[in-house]
């Protein structure tokens, strides 16, 4: 069971504020997104031996940024709802789920560098399991706090489910080895003469 801890939950403004709330999650989504590139990352999700369902690349970016949108809503709604009521064990499950949030939100923040810019599949994979375990409990922790809260993440789990998935799905099918995927190519802009190319890159769309 995860208690309130302060130095790793990020600060009640956020929280109470419904712009803050929903806004940080987005834009650190945003920003890791696009620190790990939109293109390298579209090449290697299409390079890689994919599982049936498998979205197609363009999804992702409107479905997360719905789901970090949602995910912000929740925790405005759980901590006013919450930090409002009279009974002490209510007030002791918001700021509980308000750590697990903390900690989920990084735990997701890490996941694309992870699966992306490393190709640690095995780790990947891992990583969102233990992403979508700690989003479960803090789904049911904040439900008995406030049920539209719970609602709001209740899509962002079933993402997760989904993510964790395609994840182990998609290592299995490439022998839990990205590295195999790439060759280096002198095509560069870097100047080193030197970059890395998909070998089944698919051909880009016009």
């Amino acid at each position: 069971m995860t208690t309130y801890i302060p130095s790793i939950t990020l600060p009640d403004v956020i929280f109470a504020n419904p712009a803050a709330a929903i806004l940080v999650p987005v834009g650190l989504g945003l920003g890791v997104g696009y620190s790990v590139g939109p293109k390298r990352t579209r090449q290697t999700y299409l390079a890689l031996k994919q599982p049936p369902f498998r979205p197609p690349p363009q999804v992702f970016g409107p479905a997360w940024t719905s789901l970090y949108a949602l995910m912000g809503y929740a925790a405005y709604r759980a901590w006013t709802t919450g930090t409002a009521s009279l009974n002490p064990n209510t007030l002791q499950l918001t700021k509980q789920g308000a750590t697990l949030y903390t900690i989920q939100l990084g735990l997701n923040l890490i996941w694309m560098p992870l699966f992306f810019r490393l190709k640690r599949p095995v780790e990947a994979t891992a990583h969102v399991t233990l992403l979508t375990g700690v989003t479960g409990y803090l789904t049911y922790v904040w439900s008995q706090v406030d049920t539209g809260a719970a609602w709001c993440l209740a899509p962002y789990l079933g993402w997760l489910g989904f993510a964790t998935y395609l994840s182990g799905a998609t290592g299995y099918l490439n022998d839990w080895n990205f590295a195999d995927k790439e060759q280096n190519s002198t095509s560069s802009n870097t100047g080193s003469g030197m970059d890395k190319e998909y070998l089944n890159k698919a051909p880009e769309q016009k």
